[in-house]
């Protein structure tokens, strides 16, 4: 018999409304087990302590309104450190932010707490959500539940570990270039980015602001469809949002034409290629149509990703210089410069840690007087074709599919090589170039001494196409 933190959202609540346990029991269960594998794990930052009044008002809205109660009513989440919640500490794992307490909630949160969910505690994560292993934290690396030699995947590692190893029944992450969908992948959930500008960025520590998006883990496609409606919406705090109005959602077919780009799949490993395979094969044995597409411009969409997105970070990043966030107060006393700029710099130096600095530099350069054609408009140009090809391949097909990752996880350390690692993105950053949904979900597992690993399935729609993602990941997972 599960016990109550292992079960999924939609398990959980249905056993809070039939009162086979209470929400007191199921905050106990989710925290007992956070408190007994974070050690090991470092999934989570900070712990929060029960919040006695937050557990009796959702006790009370599901003794009051039953099945009319919102889903996600007394359900323990996991939040991603770089998601201010009024009051709690939002470093994004870096040392720069190490002591900043968030003066407000973002706007996910208040719609979290509008309907009684609860916070088991802040997960690790890469620096400001800059790398794909969560290795860059500036507070020690999460290990992945399945295998604790190897990464959980980045930079939303500690969210996704936290599902995958039940501490928490759903998670939250960002999603920059696949920072929810590929430790997903890694860790055996669903990890899922809405359109961009379907969830308010409001409160979110930007990292690029045309790339971030506030994204989902779950053990289930139908949890990852509950967290998701939980926090969509306009927000007239972000003007990024889409209006509710504009919103049309797109007609979901009851047979899918799922779309395959082969000539982008020759790096992925042999036993993910065959799990991939598979999995089509068993798409097309339920009624849907398996199709060749081509997307040329793909195969530049990584180095597309990393002009763009350190040139919105450098500039995202500007703000961190110890005068308004309080590093400069403590360092060392002889560590203060001749100058503000003397300051400016030691703190920086002090704070980011060597990817962050590498990032800001690549993209300081990409925006510099005379590169800034050369690089940086070549990528936004770039961006645009490979906005109309999707497009056009949205005419043959419905979603586009893809492995998550053309291999597992990777063991610690594997990854040393800067480019090596921003490798592990190339089918994801497509999503967040063209402001698209995407899911992935578990295809199966692969071998990798001795220890079975999870690998997973990528699906792209058109922008407001959600519901075509969790109609076709619900036919895989």
């Amino acid at each position: 018999m599960k016990k109550p933190n292992e079960m999924t959202i939609v398990e959980a609540a249905k056993k809070l409304r039939a009162k086979e346990f209470s929400v007191r029991e199921l905050w106990d269960a989710c925290a007992a087990a956070a408190h007994a594998q974070n050690p090991e794990l470092n999934a989570f930052l900070e712990i929060f302590d029960a919040e006695q009044a937050d557990i009796e008002a959702a006790q009370r809205r599901i003794d009051r309104e039953g099945d009319t109660a919102p889903p996600l009513c007394g359900i323990p989440l996991a939040i991603k450190d770089n998601i201010l919640i009024e009051g709690k500490v939002a470093s994004a794992a870096s040392k720069i932010l190490e002591n900043y307490r968030a003066p407000y909630s973002a706007t996910v949160i208040e719609k979290l707490k509008a309907q009684n969910a609860l916070f088991v505690g802040r997960t690790n994560m890469d620096e400001f959500g800059m790398g794909a292993s969560t290795e860059n934290s500036a507070f020690g690396p999460t290990k992945n539940p399945r295998d604790t030699s190897r990464v959980p995947g980045g930079s939303s590692g500690g969210s996704a570990a936290s599902v995958a190893a039940h501490l928490a029944l759903g998670g939250y992450g960002t999603d920059t270039g696949g920072s929810c969908r590929q430790p997903s992948a890694y860790c055996g959930v669903v990890g899922f980015k809405p359109t961009y500008g379907a969830v308010s960025r409001y409160g979110i520590i930007a990292l690029g602001s045309s790339l971030d998006q506030v994204g989902e883990l779950a053990n289930s496609v139908a949890d990852a469809r509950i967290l998701f409606d939980a926090i969509q919406g306009h927000d007239p705090l972000d003007a990024t949002t889409l209006p509710d109005k504009l919103y049309e959602v797109s007609q979901t077919p009851k047979r899918f034409r799922v779309g395959v780009p082969q000539h982008l799949l020759e790096g992925v490993e042999p036993d993910v290629r065959a799990a991939f395979d598979t999995t089509l094969n068993r798409l097309r044995d339920a009624g849907h149509e398996v199709v060749d597409i081509t997307l040329p411009t793909s195969k530049y969409a990584l180095p597309v990703y990393y002009i763009v997105l350190p040139a919105e970070a450098s500039t995202n990043l500007a703000r961190y210089d110890g005068m308004r966030y309080g590093l400069a107060k403590r360092l060392p006393a002889q560590a203060g410069g001749k100058t503000l700029l003397d300051d400016y710099v030691e703190t920086r130096a002090a704070g980011f840690g060597d990817e962050p600095k590498r990032r800001i530099l690549i993209g300081t350069f990409v925006l510099s007087a005379g590169y800034v054609d050369a690089y940086y408009r070549k990528a936004e140009a770039a961006r645009v074709l490979l906005r109309r090809e999707y497009d056009e391949a949205f005419k043959k097909a419905d979603v586009i599919a893809f492995p998550t990752t053309p291999s597992p996880a990777f063991k610690f350390g594997a990854k040393s090589d800067p480019v090596a690692m921003y490798l592990e993105d190339v089918f994801t950053v497509t999503a967040n170039l063209t402001g698209m949904p995407a899911i992935s979900v578990p295809m199966g597992e692969v071998e990798r001494e001795g220890k079975k690993l999870p690998v997973g399935i990528h699906f792209t729609a058109p922008h407001q196409a959600e519901e075509r993602l969790f109609r076709i990941a619900s036919a895989v997972y």
